[in-house]
């Protein structure tokens, strides 16, 4: 049963039947893949992304087709996709998951371990929705959330939130800070948890008053937003 539909990827193998069954079982195994994560990922689900999840698997088998055992199509195809850049925005990491996820399934189906990619692929699919479901497992005593505060530019922003932050969270973190209207402003970005029985009104009323009553943005992280 997890023999190999097709023993290899050389040139005996490399037939119209074989590549065919190929070409159906990853695109089978990519739109399993992109339903998996449409259902697991609490962001709002990306249509570009879904579809993007279906073509790797078929795409990557292809290449492993037309690479088969020879060296010099392998040196020549890295060369072919060394050129090409990608100008997308960067991904979340369950995202790039989903991107290394689908790549193997690809390499697997291109190298005829039908049998195996299918039987990894139900058993991370399984894994994955488990994982996302299961809050239990990787619960976090409070509600994580995005802050973004504005300060003018001669408030000394180093330390100046960490006595609120001690009162309302059980962890903060910078994640970036900018300069914003020539210099006059910046606008500090913050991952942090706030504690489950707070006021958010009075959490941003302590701020607004360390901030001099500039903008502050706080939003749910990608991981509380519902699907």
């Amino acid at each position: 049963m997890l023999e190999t539909l097709i023993s290899s990827t050389n040139g005996d193998s490399f037939t119209l039947r074989n590549a065919i069954i190929i070409i159906l079982s990853s695109s089978l195994l990519g739109l399993f893949i992109s339903f998996m994560y449409n259902k697991t990922y609490k962001k709002s689900s990306n249509n570009d992304f879904s579809i993007t999840l279906i073509m790797l698997p078929v795409i990557i088998s292809i290449i492993i087709l037309l690479v088969g055992n020879n060296v010099a199509r392998a040196f020549s195809l890295a060369g072919a996709f060394s050129i090409i850049r990608f100008r997308s925005a960067p991904a979340s990491t369950k995202e790039i998951t989903y991107v290394f996820f689908s790549l193997a399934v690809g390499l697997t189906c291109g190298m005829g371990y039908i049998g195996y990619a299918v039987i990894f692929t139900i058993i991370l699919c399984g894994l994955m929705f488990l994982l996302t479901k299961n809050k239990l497992l990787f619960s976090t005593n409070g509600k994580s959330m995005n802050l973004k505060i504005t300060i003018p530019e001669n408030l000394n922003y180093d330390g100046v939130f960490d006595e609120i932050f001690e009162k309302y969270t059980n962890s903060y973190n910078v994640e970036m800070i900018r300069t914003r209207d020539f210099g006059s402003l910046f606008e500090l970005n913050y991952s942090i948890i706030l504690k489950s029985d707070i006021n958010q009104k009075n959490f941003l009323d302590d701020l607004r008053c360390k901030n001099g009553n500039l903008n502050i943005t706080l939003t749910c992280s990608e991981y509380d937003i519902k699907a």
